[in-house]
């Protein structure tokens, strides 16, 4: 029996009961086994320790998930530090090279909500701190006292791009997503296509032209209960293919 694909997910790093720890949340772990058919593996955010081609080695695929925390401005060209939010610089320092490094090589990578802002903010492009308050967007945030099934729930229609990776998935040409959160994309990165737009216009979707393997990075949450969205069933299911494809490889 073939073996199911090595999937590398960095961790957050946060501080609990007053210990630094390393985690992901569950919904991507067990959207990555369901969806994907592929193991996780949950890499701490230590770039002083591990280098991301010692990951790189040893997986089948790079999962870049969404978080509560925010990707430190500087890293973007923007130096004001003002209303940052949480940040998580251990995150920025693995994830950024290493999303790099996983296009160049051919790893399999699924970017989600932060793991998409991460995405463009490595290949050169910039975020919307605030995208409620930029003229033109509505607030894409959730309510937090609402139940999670509500925060989770269908938020706005995205346009899937003809000739994309995203419209034959959905085998429509506009979908309803889960979108939530509070920054986006501003200018978009040198060398990707857009995959899908939300009805103000903010892109929500897009890969990377250049890579050597499967890319895609969305904004909204297809982790969340993967198995009751056929949609996203299919988005982890061409995810997990292409991991699958390059472990084959890496057994020759």
């Amino acid at each position: 029996m073939d073996r199911k694909p090595i999937i590398a997910v960095p961790a957050d790093r946060r501080v609990l009961h007053p210990h630094p720890s390393h985690l992901s949340g569950e919904k991507y772990i067990k959207a990555l086994l369901k969806g994907a058919n592929a193991l996780p593996i949950i890499v701490p955010s230590l770039a002083d320790y591990i280098g991301v081609d010692e990951i790189l080695e040893c997986v089948d695929g790079i999962m870049l998930t969404g978080s509560y925390s925010n990707i430190e401005p500087r890293h973007y060209g923007d130096d004001d530090a003002d209303h940052v939010g949480d940040a998580d610089p251990h995150r920025d320092a693995m994830a950024l090279p290493l999303a790099l490094r996983a296009l160049e090589t051919g790893v399999p990578l699924l970017a989600i909500c932060r793991g998409h802002q991460e995405l463009n903010v490595a290949l050169g492009g910039t975020l919307h701190r605030d995208v409620a308050a930029v003229p033109g967007y509505h607030s894409h945030l959730e309510n937090k006292s609402d139940p999670l099934d509500v925060q989770y729930g269908p938020s706005h229609p995205v346009s899937l791009m003809e000739g994309g990776l995203l419209r034959p998935l959905a085998g429509s040409d506009s979908v309803m997503v889960n979108s939530l959160h509070g920054q986006g994309i501003a200018q978009l990165a040198d060398d990707v296509t857009v995959e899908a737009v939300a009805d103000d216009g903010l892109i929500e979707a897009f890969r990377v032209d250049t890579a050597a393997g499967f890319n895609l990075s969305v904004q909204w949450h297809p982790e969340w209960r993967v198995s009751e969205n056929e949609f996203s069933m299919a988005i982890f299911g061409a995810f997990g293919d292409a991991c699958r494809a390059r472990a084959a490889k890496r057994q020759v």
